[in-house]
């Protein structure tokens, strides 16, 4: 929306960048150390409370009965992502974080072979992460999430791949003849496997579905504003 609007997307100086990026860090910090924190007596009886039982809900009232603080913050964050592209995930999104983290550790990464390379910079203007993947090799980065836009983008053939080191331990020539380049169906497949295996686990294991009785459940609905979050040590 905003290259409609001004024709391009604005980029904060490199120094500001850097500082807002390690938010989401911190945000993801925050939330694993408030789980980790809590003994499994407190957590199983913060999800089994009034508040955890309908959490949904309440957050479902958030946006039905949004208050003034949350108009102004929603109208920021849509202005911010309309002018910078990405700014919520770029910049505050703890779940972009475990993105990075898992990204830095991955062994799929995208190479670019540079005799091939023409130049062009198109794989740089459609990078959602403002990477300089026209002047690197091989993208280490964490805010490389591995959305192919730059393979999709390359006018010259097998220039930039999502590729797999099958060894760590042979010389820069010899990994190279050595990678496996891998398809983007191969990617969404995978994905795709993951994420309904984890259902399918979930669903099979009785994790997935509520064990709070329907009746229940339809009773505290409609008094969902009034369920406060528990405080520390109360059951």
């Amino acid at each position: 929306m905003g290259r409609r609007a001004f024709g391009r997307n604005f980029t904060l100086p490199r120094w500001l960048d850097l500082g807002l990026r390690g938010l989401k860090y911190l945000l993801l910090a925050f939330f694993v150390w408030a789980v980790t924190s809590m003994a499994a007596g407190d957590l199983a009886a913060f999800m089994n409370s009034p508040y955890g039982v309908i959490a949904d809900v309440k957050m479902l009232n958030f946006f039905r009965h949004v208050g003034e603080t949350g108009v102004i913050v929603f109208g920021i964050l849509v202005i911010a992502s309309i002018l910078i592209q990405n700014f919520w995930c770029r910049y505050l999104c703890p779940y972009g974080a475990l993105l990075g983290i898992a990204a830095l550790f991955s062994p799929a990464r995208i190479r670019r072979n540079a005799e091939s390379c023409i130049d062009c910079a198109k794989c740089v203007k459609v990078c959602p992460s403002a990477l300089a993947v026209d002047k690197l090799v091989t993208i280490r980065s964490a805010e490389c999430t591995g959305c192919l836009e730059c393979v999709a983008a390359c006018p010259a053939k097998d220039t930039l791949s999502l590729s797999l080191s099958l060894s760590l331990n042979l010389p820069p020539r010899a990994i190279a003849s050595r990678r496996m380049k891998l398809p983007a169906w191969a990617i969404a497949v995978g994905i795709a496997a993951l994420f309904f295996g984890m259902v399918g686990f979930a669903k099979t294991a009785g994790y997935w579905d509520s064990h709070v009785p329907r009746a229940i459940y339809q009773q505290l609905v409609p008094n969902a504003d009034e369920a406060r979050h528990p405080m520390p040590g109360e059951n």
